[in-house]
């Protein structure tokens, strides 16, 4: 019985997570052009710079893996997840994300990084 609500549980988090990733970054985004902004990526985040461009919102998407919170305390997963940074304007200035701090006792490394362009 416990398995099975821990499962259910996993499953409702799951969804909520990808609800709210489709809302902040589902439709209205774009990949921005390599020439737009210089993406570095190390062991465990990656960081952007981005010119400006007239106003647009970018966001810094890095793809993780490790262990991950999945849910309320105490619930964890292992395996793919997303970080995000907050929306900003290009303004040349450096805009980093981290795979850990998500949650106490996160570990993770960075797969895959790159900036899109928020139209929201």
């Amino acid at each position: 019985m416990r398995k099975t609500i821990a499962a259910a549980a996993r499953v409702a988090a799951a969804g909520v997570s990808g609800v709210a990733f489709a809302a902040i970054v589902g439709s209205g985004t774009a990949q921005a052009a390599p020439q737009d902004c210089a993406v570095e990526r190390d062991l465990f985040g990656a960081s952007a710079v981005c010119q400006p461009d007239g106003g647009s919102n970018y966001v810094l998407h890095v793809d993780c893996f490790g262990l991950y919170a999945s849910g309320p305390f105490p619930m964890y997963g292992v395996g793919p997840y997303t970080a995000l940074s907050y929306p900003f304007t290009p303004n040349g200035e450096r805009v980093t994300t981290g795979c850990t701090g998500m949650g106490p006792g996160v570990v993770a490394v960075a797969t895959n990084a790159y900036v899109e362009v928020y139209r929201g």
